[in-house]
């Protein structure tokens, strides 16, 4: 049984996978779109949702809970400048929106390996 067994290995030791996970979400926030299987795009879709849903939720908060909210981005993404990215250009995009902020497109397999691939991307409002 998998009782509390959640998240996706990716056949990867835990230090791999976290570095993959912040890379990817990095870059996805930086670009607005990429190109991955579709194993690591499901692995990093609910963050990056969450991140924005933080970023959004912080627009009409107290300047303490501003920067709680910060925080907690720099702690999962650890880059300064993307989080400025995050806070002012992206979350705004979505202030009305309840969720639902990306998009998976399937593109077929990979024709090294057969891995499926896929586009994620953010939803444009």
């Amino acid at each position: 049984m998998r009782h509390q067994v959640s998240g996706y290995r990716l056949g990867r030791s835990t230090g791999a996978r976290t570095a993959l996970r912040r890379n990817l979400i990095k870059q996805f926030f930086t670009h607005e779109r990429i190109q991955t299987t579709k194993a690591k795009a499901a692995a990093i879709r609910g963050d990056a949702e969450r991140l924005i849903t933080l970023a959004r939720n912080s627009a009409d908060a107290t300047p303490d809970q501003k920067v709680h909210a910060r925080r907690l981005a720099i702690s999962k993404l650890g880059d300064n400048q993307l989080i400025k990215r995050l806070f002012d250009e992206i979350a705004p995009r979505y202030a009305t929106r309840n969720g639902g902020y990306t998009r998976v497109l399937k593109l077929g397999p990979r024709m090294g390996d057969s891995a499926e691939m896929v586009i994620l991307e953010l939803v444009e409002e």
